[in-house]
């Protein structure tokens, strides 16, 4: 499939089939995690993968959102490793997790798979839930699994703006 095909398709998937995820795509989604660009390659994502029953009902104490999906990535990058840019000390992690996440949301996607980015959580219960130490900051919890039969994109899926509004040559005025 033509990348930007793949791109223009994937949508937040917020409805999964009870069909198990195999670990032949499960390794693939973080094989695309694992090669993810990363400020000065210092590749400081962490991730935790859930699919044990029991963890993947405690994650409606972090969320509402998990939409029973039968894998669950959480997202971190650890703070004690990531890059900081000298000039005002900005902490690179939470791009480099956001890459990873991304790239493994398309992988997702290439391999007929769905899943939906989350930030809407309460990230100090992830921490006491899942036991995520101190020196990992949270950034996404990806929900992952095949589509159910009524799985749609969001009516407004395929609102974008015209390049006009993000693009400026020369300057930004």
């Amino acid at each position: 499939m033509d990348f930007l095909e793949l791109a223009k398709n994937r949508y937040s998937c917020r409805s999964f089939s009870n069909k198990k995820v195999e670990k032949e795509k499960i390794d693939k989604i973080l094989e695309a995690g694992r090669i993810a660009p990363t400020a000065m390659n210092i590749q400081p994502q962490r991730i935790l993968v859930l699919q044990d029953k029991e963890k993947l009902e405690a994650l409606s104490k972090c969320t509402r959102y998990g939409w029973g999906a039968p894998i669950v990535m959480i997202i971190c990058y650890d703070k004690d490793i990531s890059w900081k840019r000298k000039y005002d000390n900005q902490d690179e992690g939470i791009v480099d997790a956001s890459i990873v996440t991304t790239q493994m949301m398309l992988e997702v996607h290439n391999l007929g798979l769905g899943s939906t980015w989350v930030g809407y959580f309460d990230p100090m219960k992830v921490r006491e839930v899942y036991k995520i130490p101190v020196n990992l900051e949270i950034v996404s919890i990806l929900p992952i699994g095949y589509p159910s039969e009524d799985a749609n994109p969001n009516e407004r899926h395929e609102d974008r703006n015209a390049i006009d509004k993000m693009v400026f040559w020369d300057n930004i005025n």
